[in-house]
């Protein structure tokens, strides 16, 4: 135990004299450069890929050529010749782009295409993706605004050539806005009604007839018409009777002297002919409207004793033509009335790129400024939009390339009397480069101009999607 305790600290070895750990060897890591798995391997494979992929990208990079750079350089390189093409024109055929009327109105009126269409789209498209958003239905309603999408542009032409239609009978355009006047303005019972010349009755002068005689209380006076449309008889008309002497009142009666079959005497009430109800009459002393009165069913009237040895007056008004609506395709409408078209068509779209970009904006953001006491108009105006800018910028951009190349829709619906009126450089483009009097300078000039106006919108949508995409 002595020796033990003794030797203690020979027993246990001192802290530096222990045995330590083998010092480790670093394993060498594998080349990766070219002598990796043999000279020039990892080089060959880059090689070999590169190969590959311009092998798959050839085809199309031969069509490109072929269908979009080739066409873009002979198109330029073409507008700086003549007609024939054998001539050296200069910049004459540039020149005729702002000096020719029909091609300065398609400037103008593609001007007032990028402006209003696109803007007028995209502002339909956020109201609509914003508002459905409100409603159990919302689907269902964005299907049916997004269903135009699936027409073709010669399609949505012919149903707006119809829609657009002068005649209220075949456009639905016309037919509605008649129908509204007609609600809020009396329009003319007999347009093209008149008197026969063994009739009573006379012109007045600015469409009106007059008796030639004037009229006297107790005698019943008879104002027979004819010319008039059986389509315009009043539905309630009853046949005409004669109108019973007055105490000292003018009365009398004013029908159609006209039998359907034959056999009716002028001037005398017959059993078949009915009366002209609603017809105004006017007693006229001196130039003055004495008194009025308007036929009932049968075509009596009564006039009060002021209007004795007056007299009778059918006013102009009762002859006038019906009102036929709105020159949709006309020289002043013919425009607007194809962006609505346009607009119609492209609205959807507009409406599903803004709603999914609706669908990702951060919704406790919204109940928050609700929450802080922002009403609705607050929340989408200060919040909703400034978020969607991205979307809607993607929308805009779009649109309005879209419409830089409008073709299908004027072509279809502007009638021949108006197309010069409602011309956009596509169509001039057209017309310029086939038929028999073809210009391929100006028409090359046009492809140009358009391509220049094209490029600014394009250069600024490959700018957003190059920042979106450092992002």
């Amino acid at each position: 135990m002595t020796t033990a305790a003794a030797g203690g600290t020979d027993a246990v070895p001192p802290a530096d004299k222990q045995s330590s750990p083998e010092p480790s060897v670093p394993t060498p890591r594998k080349s990766s450069g070219p002598s990796a798995g043999g000279p020039g391997r990892g080089r060959s494979v880059t090689g070999t890929r590169r190969f590959f992929a311009a092998l798959f990208l050839a085809p199309a990079l031969v069509l490109l050529g072929a269908l979009v750079v080739y066409p873009i350089v002979y198109s330029v390189y073409r507008s700086f010749f003549d007609q024939a093409g054998t001539g050296f024109a200069g910049l004459d055929n540039y020149k005729a782009l702002f000096t020719d009327d029909t091609i300065r109105t398609a400037v103008k009126n593609n001007a007032i295409w990028v402006v209003l269409a696109p803007t007028v789209s995209t502002a339909l498209g956020l109201i609509f993706a914003v508002l459905t958003e409100r409603i159990r239905w919302g689907t269902a309603f964005k299907l049916v605004v997004f269903m135009p999408m699936a027409i073709s542009m010669l399609a949505a032409g012919i149903i707006f050539r119809l829609v657009y239609d002068a005649a209220p009978e075949r456009g639905v355009a016309n037919a509605v806005w008649v129908g509204v006047h007609d609600t809020f303005n009396e329009s003319a019972g007999y347009p093209k009604a008149h008197p026969l010349p063994v009739h009573p009755l006379k012109a007045g002068g600015g469409g009106s007839f007059v008796t030639k005689v004037p009229v006297r209380a107790g005698q019943p006076v008879q104002l027979p018409l004819v010319g008039v449309i059986p389509a315009n008889m009043p539905k309630d008309a009853k046949p005409a009777k004669a109108a019973a002497a007055g105490d000292g009142k003018i009365t009398g009666t004013a029908w159609l002297d006209f039998t359907k079959g034959g056999g009716g005497r002028p001037n005398v009430i017959d059993t078949k002919e009915l009366g002209l109800k609603g017809l105004k009459v006017e007693a006229v002393k001196d130039g003055k409207v004495v008194a009025s009165a308007t036929a009932g069913a049968d075509g009596t009237f009564t006039l009060p004793a002021s209007a004795d040895g007056a007299g009778l007056r059918l006013p102009a008004s009762n002859f006038k033509e019906p009102y036929n609506g709105v020159e949709w395709l006309g020289p002043t409408l013919v425009t607007p009335g194809i962006i609505g078209s346009y607009v119609w068509m492209w609205a959807g779209f507009a409406m599903v790129l803004i709603a999914a970009g609706l669908a990702g904006l951060p919704r406790e953001l919204l109940e928050a400024a609700r929450v802080d006491g922002a009403n609705e108009w607050q929340v989408f105006r200060r919040i909703t939009v400034p978020m969607l800018a991205p979307v809607l910028v993607v929308v805009l951009v779009t649109l309005m390339i879209n419409v830089l190349k409008i073709f299908d829709l004027v072509f279809i619906i502007a009638p021949g009397s108006s197309q010069d009126d409602a011309n956009v450089l596509a169509l001039q483009l057209y017309r310029s480069s086939f038929g028999t009097d073809a210009d391929l300078g100006i028409g090359s000039a046009i492809a140009v101009l358009l391509l220049l106006l094209v490029l600014p919108v394009m250069y600024v949508n490959i700018r957003r999607i190059r920042k979106e995409g450092r992002r």
